[in-house]
């Protein structure tokens, strides 16, 4: 890597995770202080306040670090990494033996049921956000570094190239296919996926917010009312706190003067809190910053003013989906489709790089500015 390049990582939630308690000073929206325990990060730290008869389990997964909470037993938590695992395999690129990697090397892969449904939700996301979350982007990415750590700024000649096979509607999903040999779907469920030949397909956009809710069913279908999942910032709540009190989820700041690291705090209870920015993994060379959240119709790091983009919801895979897509949808293009999708029961908050704080109406009572940014304009967005 040549040396004049500066690279940064958002690392494994740090040694952060191992606080007990997470204590932050913070001011509702219009200023005044509070003093709020935190129970979670969005796309940061959680702490380990599992409370009374709650079990806690920490582990490695997806490239990040772990943590479920729930008011259960040992057993179940257990029944929860193996989800974990089994997921993380189905769904890698890296693995030569999953089926992102098969369908990704041979063009054509039998899906399994997961990963059947979670590739169909994907793609009503691209869709819906008419192609500012493209799940076939993987090549792109490689090139920039961002999938190896390997970073370069490609030349625009390169980018355009590959370009060329990044579109999601190529991605088709059929049913059963008599031509695929038998054996090779003995643990499918009778899907079949093909894509055209350059384009590869990648699914980390939206695996963490599936996996949250795979959790989250597997939780509540036994019997758990009140727990955490967080899966490297993803937060998925379940139920509220065993003494009926919201869960409190810190949101990340994106402001690297930040003294607390902490923007804000949202307090909520049976939903999922994601957060999407530039500073999650990016790389600086010669003065100028390049983000991994990339406009997949340039190909290159998404600029439109947007730093910070938290999207707060019941569905945890469409606020991860949504949390991309309306990063590289900017500002006025994201409220607009809020406004349009009201249906989909979503909320946001939305930080720009001129420090405006922009809260849709069914969080603005919901989430209080950290102490040391009571005085940022926020503006309600109806």
């Amino acid at each position: 890597m040549n040396s004049d390049i500066n690279y940064h990582m958002k690392k494994s939630l740090m040694a952060v995770i191992l606080c007990t308690a997470i204590l932050c000073g913070c001011g509702n929206v219009s200023g005044g202080a509070q003093n709020a325990g935190l129970d979670g990060k969005s796309d940061g730290a959680v702490s380990s306040f599992a409370g009374k008869n709650m079990q806690t389990s920490t582990l490695f997964a997806m490239d990040t670090v772990m943590e479920l909470q729930i008011q259960g037993d040992e057993e179940l938590l257990r029944e929860g990494e193996a989800l974990i695992r089994s997921l993380e395999k189905e769904l890698s690129v890296t693995d030569e033996n999953s089926e992102i990697a098969r369908l990704n090397k041979d063009g054509k892969a039998a899906l399994t049921e997961d990963v059947a449904e979670l590739m169909g939700k994907a793609l009503d996301i691209c869709d819906s956000t008419n192609g500012a979350l493209d799940i076939t982007i993987y090549p792109v990415l490689k090139t920039w570094g961002f999938t190896t750590g390997e970073y370069r700024v490609p030349a625009d000649e390169e980018i355009q190239e590959l370009l060329e096979n990044v579109d999601y509607h190529g991605v088709d999903i059929t049913s059963f296919d008599a031509t695929i040999d038998s054996d090779e779907l003995s643990d499918a469920a009778g899907i079949i996926c093909e894509i055209p030949s350059g384009t590869q397909v990648d699914l980390g956009s939206v695996a963490k917010g599936y996996t949250s809710m795979s959790l989250y069913n597997l939780f509540t279908d036994k019997g758990v009312t009140s727990g955490l999942i967080n899966l490297g910032g993803n937060v998925q709540c379940i139920g509220s706190k065993i003494n009926g009190d919201d869960w409190k989820v810190a949101v990340k700041s994106p402001f690297i003067d930040s003294s607390s690291g902490i923007l804000g705090v949202l307090s909520v209870s049976d939903l999922a809190v994601v957060t999407s920015g530039g500073y999650e993994r990016y790389f600086e060379e010669n003065g100028k910053t390049y983000w991994h959240i990339l406009d997949p119709k340039t190909g290159k790091p998404a600029e439109n003013g947007l730093v910070s983009v938290t999207i707060i919801g019941k569905d945890g895979l469409l606020c991860d989906g949504l949390s991309t897509a309306l990063f590289v949808k900017g500002l006025d293009e994201a409220i607009r489709y809020y406004q349009e999708n009201r249906d989909k029961e979503f909320d946001m908050v939305l930080v720009t790089d001129d420090r405006e704080v922009y809260l849709t109406e069914g969080v603005a009572d919901k989430f209080s500015l950290a102490s040391e940014y009571y005085n940022l304009n926020t503006h309600i967005i109806k």
